[in-house]
């Protein structure tokens, strides 16, 4: 399961970069402004073409891939690289079991 979740991860990533980069931006659509006529300069831009619902889609399925490996790889045992090491003992300093709690005065 974890194998097919990260290799379509890893397709539809390569595909979500390859969709972006094959759109044209709005920028280009700035120099008709100053050469020729444009309407679509300042205003809306009618309807999604069809790679920006492709991008949409694929951008939607590399999140759930994300959070669903996330996830999956997550329910392992915890460990931590400081396990077998213990606290150091600061010269000069209170241990925590004589200090009095907090709001608390200790009595001598």
């Amino acid at each position: 399961m974890e194998l097919i979740l990260t290799l379509l991860h890893v397709a539809v990533c390569i595909a979500l970069i390859l969709i972006v980069l094959l759109q044209r931006g709005k920028g280009q659509s700035m120099g008709a402004a100053f050469g020729g006529s444009s309407q679509t300069v300042f205003g809306s831009s009618g309807a999604a073409s069809f790679l920006q619902k492709l991008t949409t889609a694929s951008a939607i399925i590399f999140m759930l891939t994300s959070l669903s490996l996330a996830f999956l790889f997550n329910q392992g045992a915890t460990s931590s690289i400081m396990e077998g090491v213990s606290s150091p003992q600061v010269p000069g300093a209170v241990p925590t079991e004589s200090a009095a709690p907090v709001g608390e005065t200790q009595e001598k």
